[in-house]
C-alpha cells in the first residue's frame, strides 16, 4: 500500500511539474508517457530487454566470480592488500568516459563495451566490500584454531564463511541494483541493441515521450530485478543461520 502511495505521489508531482512546462520535448505528461509505454511493449523492446538482461546477469556473475576471491585474497594478506590496492582504487577512480573510450578503440561498437564498463564500475565495490567481511572476522579464534591445527577448511567454512555471508548478500544487492543503470548507460553510448540503444535512438528522433518511456521501463525493470535478488538473498540467509 506504501508503495502505491508512492507511485500515486510521483505522478501528482511530475503532472504537477507538467503544468509548469506544458511542453512535450521538455516533459511529456504522464499520460501520454503511459500510452507511449504501452506501444513500446513489442517485440523490438521485448529483443531490447532480453540483450540488456543477458549482458546484465553476465556483468553480475563475472563481478561475483572475480570480486570474492579477490577481495579474500586481499582481506587475508597484507601484502596482497597493499600490491593489489593501488590497482583496484586507479580502476575505481578512471572515469567512465575514460573506459568507454578504450574499449571502443578495442571492439568498437558491439555487447562487449557494456558488459566490460559494468564490469569495471562494480568490480572495485564487490573487492572491497570483501575485503571488510573477510577482515571483520575474529583474529583471536583464527589464531586459536590455528594453535588446535583445526583443518583449514573448517577454519575457511566454519569462520571466514560465516562471517561473508552477509557482505556476500550486500554485494549481490547491490550489484543487481546498479549493473541496470550501468549496461544501459554503456548501451546508450557503444551498444548495439538494448534498452540504452533504443533510448539513444528516441533521442535522436527527438521523441522524448519515448525516451521517458523506455526509463521507466529499465527502471521497472532494475527495481524489479533488485527485489528478486533481496526475496532470494534473503531466503538463502535465513536457510544459512538456521543450518
Amino acid at each position: 500500500m506504501k508503495i502505491l502511495f508512492g507511485i500515486v505521489f510521483v505522478l501528482f508531482v511530475w503532472y504537477l511539474l507538467h503544468l509548469l512546462f506544458p511542453s512535450s520535448l521538455i516533459l511529456p505528461g504522464p499520460l501520454e508517457t503511459f500510452k507511449v509505454f504501452v506501444e513500446t511493449l513489442n517485440r523490438e523492446t521485448l529483443e531490447a530487454f532480453l540483450s540488456t538482461l543477458w549482458k546484465g546477469a553476465l556483468s553480475t556473475v563475472v563481478v561475483i566470480a572475480v570480486g570474492l576471491p579477490v577481495g579474500f585474497l586481499m582481506g587475508t594478506s597484507d601484502r596482497v592488500y597493499e600490491f593489489l590496492r593501488p590497482v583496484i582504487t586507479v580502476i575505481q577512480a578512471v572515469p567512465v568516459i575514460s573506459w568507454l573510450a578504450v574499449v571502443i578503440f578495442l571492439w568498437g561498437i558491439g555487447w562487449q563495451g557494456p558488459v566490460v564498463i559494468s564490469i569495471l564500475s562494480l568490480l572495485p565495490i564487490a573487492i572491497f566490500t570483501t575485503v571488510s567481511g573477510v577482515r571483520s572476522v575474529d583474529r583471536k579464534l583464527v589464531e586459536v584454531m590455528r594453535v588446535y591445527r583445526v583443518p583449514r577448511t573448517k577454519v575457511l567454512k566454519e569462520v571466514y564463511l560465516g562471517s561473508l555471508w552477509p557482505f556476500v548478500l550486500s554485494i549481490l544487492e547491490v550489484s543487481s541494483g546498479n549493473v541496470w543503470k550501468a549496461v544501459v548507460m554503456a548501451e546508450y553510448l557503444c551498444g548495439d541493441r538494448g534498452l540504452g540503444v533504443l533510448i539513444s535512438w528516441a533521442r535522436q528522433y527527438v521523441d522524448v515521450p519515448r525516451v521517458y518511456a523506455l526509463t521507466i521501463f529499465t527502471v521497472a525493470l532494475g527495481i524489479s530485478f533488485e527485489r528478486l535478488v533481496r526475496v532470494l538473498t534473503g531466503r538463502v540467509w535465513r536457510r544459512w543461520r538456521l543450518s
